[in-house]
């Protein structure tokens, strides 16, 4: 029987097969997301980069100049108009998360604490409107703001107004009211989930320590539940910030946001580097905020503790 040679590419195999590095839990987990890494970093970040690409080229009429250029962010900054259009739309986002967080805390909280073995019933009720067509529920608050709609006719009805109100419609407000429902229910479930993790015995020990139900609450439900809220937040305002489908419908002149200015420059417009400057400018101002805002409250916690 001849022995194999110690070079041999049998043995060399076998020392492969017997490297703790290729054994180690980090290079196996590594290989096993690789696929799913690899499809996101082609289907998210190669897109980023290529609209960052374009965002210092120039358009020339029907043709792009590929000559590097900082016009389109002087312009994305200096221009009135999308300063104006960018400071609305982050108010419009900002004002959205805050109302969103606040109304889906108490459900989320009602849920968690007294929902009993219901939870999973009410988590389900929850989601039932989210079934249908985004579009359709954005037409449904059109229609019930609208002029002759749901709102303007109970007021009526109830004596409140003598006639319809124009002032419900094609405007911020509307466009706030419109998304503040639309993303409800992505701020109830991690709310929900992080309130599911309070360990109850402390809340007990609260209690019998003398703290009453909005003492306890706020020294120890609300600060534990804090990553929850702070993932609800992020959730609602890092999308509403590029939503130009609701401010279309329901926002009208007074309701236009930066996505809506970011739509026209690659749509009717046909200056895509303008579209993409814009584009990037307002995702760096977002992630900033979102940063700023998870440190604040990081922050806030250790000095809490």
């Amino acid at each position: 029987m001849t022995v194999a040679a110690e070079g041999s590419p049998p043995l060399r195999m076998a020392g492969l097969r017997r490297s703790p590095l290729l054994q180690s839990e980090a290079v196996q987990g590594f290989a096993l997301i690789s696929p799913t890494f690899v499809y996101a970093l082609i289907l998210l970040v190669l897109p980023i980069l290529v609209v960052i690409a374009h965002s210092f080229w120039t358009q020339n009429y029907l043709t792009i100049d590929h000559t590097f250029t900082l016009e389109n962010y002087r312009i994305a900054l200096t221009e009135p108009i999308y300063r104006d259009l960018l400071w609305r739309s982050l108010y419009i986002s900002l004002t959205v998360s805050l109302l969103t967080v606040a109304l889906a805390y108490p459900i989320a909280y009602f849920i968690s604490f007294h929902g009993g073995r219901h939870k999973s019933l009410w988590l389900f009720l929850i989601t039932i409107p989210f079934w249908t067509s985004y579009l359709l529920r954005v037409m449904s608050w059109k229609v019930i703001l609208g002029y002759n709609g749901v709102l303007n006719s109970g007021l009526m009805g109830l004596g409140i107004i003598d006639e319809p109100s124009t002032a419900l419609l094609y405007n911020s407000s509307a466009v706030i009211i419109t998304l503040t429902h639309a993303w409800a229910t992505f701020a109830i479930l991690p709310i929900f989930v992080s309130l599911e993790k309070v360990d109850r015995t402390l809340v007990e020990a609260a209690t019998d320590l003398g703290d009453g139900p909005l003492r306890s609450f706020l020294r120890v439900t609300l600060p534990l539940s804090a990553p929850g809220v702070i993932s609800a937040a992020l959730i609602v305002m890092i999308p509403t910030v590029g939503d130009y489908v609701t401010p279309k419908l329901v926002g009208g002149k007074d309701g236009v946001m930066i996505a809506n200015a970011i739509q026209a420059q690659f749509g009717k417009a046909s200056n895509w580097p303008l579209g993409a400057a814009l584009s990037v400018t307002t995702m760096i101002i977002v992630s900033l905020i979102a940063g700023a805002t998870v440190l604040v409250i990081r922050a806030l916690q250790r000095l809490a503790r």
